[in-house]
């Protein structure tokens, strides 16, 4: 070999966001002048440059050449030690390719980004928000999760209450908020609390949201059933102080002849009318017709108008009920798409796809039903045009707890509302289980959660990106 190089020094540490410098001394020790390339090979490859890139040495100098390295101040800059390499191409021998290594030390940050989905949760018992952890250090994280409000208004039941992440994931915490008073009547209050990701010799990463608590029962419900109550009672009063009282002036008279019987007495009660016999709306209403007694002719006959019934649409809920009956023991769920310029697709069950792949057309409402797992619930989280933050939102409120065998709708087929980027649904026992295909990514795992009694029974389908959507999914429901 007609080279001689030595790196100094063959060890290095840097910070990431940082820079150090390496020195790489060769010899030409070879009996022409020769020319040499220099490239960097290995992992840290993509943050190292080497100035210059080729140098020309005569027969028995000697030159020096500077490796930079730079790492990013991201998870990719991997914590530790990392070998890194230079190739040097001799222009004269090509074949005599030379490769210094030496080791470069990257040293660990810890970085977390923590974020509430949604900032605002509402409900009258509970209230069940998702805490999102983004580990942006290049070392695994590991911390607990906690909440805290003033006043001691709520208690916290969280899972899991400690996590460990690695470099660039990210961990989703279920939280349960239960408010210690219940509000029987009166307005909602807004009640602020606060979620503190806790990591050891370090300040708390804290993350404020607010709990909306709803009244038990509206102002206005309350306002009238005092009325109603106040009106019975005052009818109550009037009845049992001014009832009628009735007395019979009837005499006994004597029987005349001809007279057979004396006249029954007038009755003290009247008897109350026959009850009105209800007539259903839908049913043909009876000819009434002036047209004239005579058996024959043409006085009293009218046109006949013919209707012609709408087929009744093919809805989840029809779907899933057919299955019932073949399987009345069994658990289902079927659901269709609303898919933007295709309208709504057939309905499908128990992890068949609905939507499109390849087309890019995002899914605008969802109808779902489900039998032999206690009703289903569910919530979207669609694109927002007021975004700060590169995500969308979520739809104010829950559906109502749709029993078994019957349709739950969520979403829109409005062309001017927005289209889903991912939904939310539970049940009431068992699993609820997805997979979900995003606008330019492949199909994802799958996702379960149990029933809605338990701490994590809310089962997401698709992303909380903003500049994505839903296209496709396949729903199943498991004991």
């Amino acid at each position: 070999m007609s080279l001689w190089t030595s790196l100094e020094p063959a060890s290095a540490t840097v910070d990431p966001g940082g820079s150090t410098r390496v020195r790489l001394r060769l010899r030409n020790t070879g009996d022409v002048v020769d020319e040499y390339r220099f490239e960097p090979v290995g992992p840290v490859a993509p943050w190292t440059t080497v100035e210059p890139q080729t140098l020309r040495l005569y027969p028995g100098t000697t030159g020096t050449v500077e490796l930079t390295f730079a790492p990013p101040r991201t998870p990719d800059a991997t914590a530790g030690p990392n070998p890194f390499a230079v190739r040097i191409t001799p222009t004269e021998h090509p074949e005599a390719v030379t490769v210094p290594e030496g080791n470069l030390t990257i040293t660990p940050f810890t970085e977390l980004r923590a974020e509430l989905v949604p900032p605002t949760v509402k409900g009258r018992f509970r209230g069940r928000p998702k805490l999102a952890i983004d580990n942006l250090g290049n070392t695994r994280l590991t911390a607990s999760v906690s909440g805290s409000d003033n006043g001691d208004q709520l208690s916290y039941d969280i899972h899991p209450s400690n996590v460990q992440i690695e470099p660039g994931r990210a961990a989703f915490v279920d939280a349960t908020l239960k408010p210690r008073k219940i509000i029987w009547f009166g307005p909602k209050e807004q009640r602020p609390y606060r979620l503190a990701v806790q990591r050891s010799g370090v300040q708390p990463e804290q993350v404020d949201g607010t709990y909306v608590q709803r009244g038990f029962l509206p102002r206005w419900l309350a306002t009238l059933f005092g009325t109603l109550l106040a009106l019975a009672v005052t009818f109550a009063l009037i009845w049992f102080n001014y009832k009628p009282r009735v007395q019979s002036t009837a005499q006994e008279q004597p029987v005349e002849a001809g007279v057979s019987s004396i006249a029954p007495s007038p009755s003290a009660t009247p008897t109350p009318p026959p009850a009105p016999t209800a007539t259903p709306s839908s049913a043909p209403q009876a000819d009434t017709g002036n047209g004239g007694g005579g058996g024959g002719g043409g006085g009293g006959g009218g046109a006949t108008a013919t209707v012609t019934a709408k087929p009744k649409q093919d809805t989840a809920a029809t779907a899933v009920n057919r299955l019932a009956a073949d399987d009345p023991a069994g658990r289902h769920i079927c659901y269709r798409s609303y898919v933007q310029g295709t309208g709504w697709q057939k309905p499908v069950c128990d992890g068949t796809m609905s939507g499109t792949v390849g087309k890019n057309l995002p899914i605008k409402a969802i109808n779902l039903a489900v039998y032999g797992v206690q009703g289903s619930a569910a919530n979207w989280f669609h694109y927002d045009s007021q975004s700060t933050n590169g995500q969308g939102t979520w739809s104010p409120n829950w559906t109502a707890i749709i029993a078994d065998g019957k349709d739950n709708y969520i979403g829109s087929t409005k062309a001017a509302d927005p289209y889903i980027e991912g939904f939310a649904y539970n049940v009431g026992n068992g699993k609820a289980c997805n997979y979900a295909k995003v606008r330019d990514h492949d199909w994802g795992d799958q996702w379960c959660s149990g029933p809605r009694s338990d701490n994590n029974g809310l089962d997401f389908v698709g992303t909380l990106d903003n500049t994505l959507w839903l296209e496709a999914f396949k729903l199943t429901v498991t004991p």
